[in-house]
Formats: C-alpha cells, structure tokens, sequence
C-alpha cells in the first residue's frame, strides 16, 4: 500500500525537482543497470528504505556499487532525494511502488548481488503476522533475482520476527548462514536501541 505522509516544503520540492532523473515506474519497464548507472558495479536493492539516511550514506560511501530503493512512504522518498541532491548520487535510483511488484516487474533474473531488508513492519499482532513481508513465497522470489552467491541481509529489532525469520532460512537449503556485513545505523534502529530492544542482523547467502 502507498503512503502518502505528509510532505514537508523541501520534500515537496525535491520530488518535484529530482524525481524525474533518479525517480522510477513499474511502467517504465525492466531495470537496464548498464543504462541506468554510469559504472558496473554491483547491484544492492534496498527493500522499505524507511527516510533513507542509511541507504543515501551507502551510496556515498561506496560510489562503486550502484543502488536500487523502494519505499512506498512518499516523503521518506522526498527525504532522500534531498540527500541525493546534497552528495550528488548517480549511483542510485528509487522506486515508490510495491515492492513485490517491482520485483517481479522490473528486476532482471539474476542480476542482484545483495537484497537489504533493514528493519520491516513486525505486524507484532498475531493475527497480523500473515501481512509481514519475510515469507517463503517473498524468499523465494529474491532468489530468482539475486546472482549465484548472492546475499540477504536482513535487520530487525523485534526478536520474535528475528526466530521467525532464522526458523524460515533453517529450511531453506539454497541458503548458508554467514557473518552480516557492517551497515549505517537507521532511524529506526535508534529508536529500538532507546527503547532497549535487541538488534538482530541476519545475512543468508545464496549456494551454488
């Protein structure tokens, strides 16, 4: 579901300005990396990049690697495009659509080399749990577009999703449990850390 939020002077004025060259649609068609970015680096794919503080701050940091967000929350999208004003990024590009659609749309088969899933809704309701996004079928979809060796990083702060998510990859054979890279702290992740939760990075890479 797309969130409309309410948009800020300068998020109001950085879509308007900056969605045109690093904004894309379902409707443009399947994601050309080789024409899309100047280098070809890998390819990371930022699933729900929240404000996108931590995302922005990877592709400053590793101007090599070329960057795929999705957020459906449009001011997170206005937020980051300002950022990708502030460091001139072209090493980025965003989507503000479902993310699911947009795997399966415009994502080539295997051309991913890292999947980012930091700190998704938890849906904490029993009767909610059926809405959260890290489920077989969803699993099962990224490994059609991730690249032989290909890595899933995933954060959470809420333990039960953590076991829930551990117990899912437990059964997945095509999946090796390995050590999870460093990553930018989010905004969301502050917030856990304050409120004392315990933060879980989960890094699963696809076998040959």
């Amino acid at each position: 579901m797309l969130r409309q939020g309410r948009l800020t002077p300068g998020q109001t004025r950085a879509l308007e300005l900056h969605w045109p060259s690093h904004g894309k649609a379902i409707s443009d068609g399947v994601l050309n990396p080789a024409t899309q970015f100047p280098g070809d680096g890998p390819l990371h794919l930022e699933i729900g990049f929240g404000m996108g503080d931590s995302l922005a701050e990877q592709a400053r940091s590793n101007p090599s690697v070329n960057y795929i967000g999705i957020e459906v929350h449009r001011p997170g999208v206005g937020h980051i495009l300002m950022l990708m004003d502030d460091y001139d990024l072209d090493n980025l590009c965003l989507y503000n659509e479902d993310s699911i659609e947009v795997l399966g749309e415009v994502i080539l088969e295997n051309s991913l080399d890292v999947v980012q899933v930091f700190f998704p809704d938890p849906w904490p309701k029993k009767k909610h749990h059926k809405r959260r996004i890290l489920n077989r079928d969803f699993v099962g979809l990224l490994e059609t577009k991730l690249k032989t060796k290909g890595l899933v990083h995933i954060a959470t702060d809420w333990q039960p999703y953590a076991e829930e998510i551990e117990s899912l990859f437990d059964t997945l054979t095509q999946f090796r449990r390995v050590d999870a890279p460093l990553r930018p702290q989010t905004k969301f992740e502050r917030r856990g850390i304050k409120l004392g939760h315990t933060i879980f990075d989960l890094a699963y890479r696809l076998v040959d």
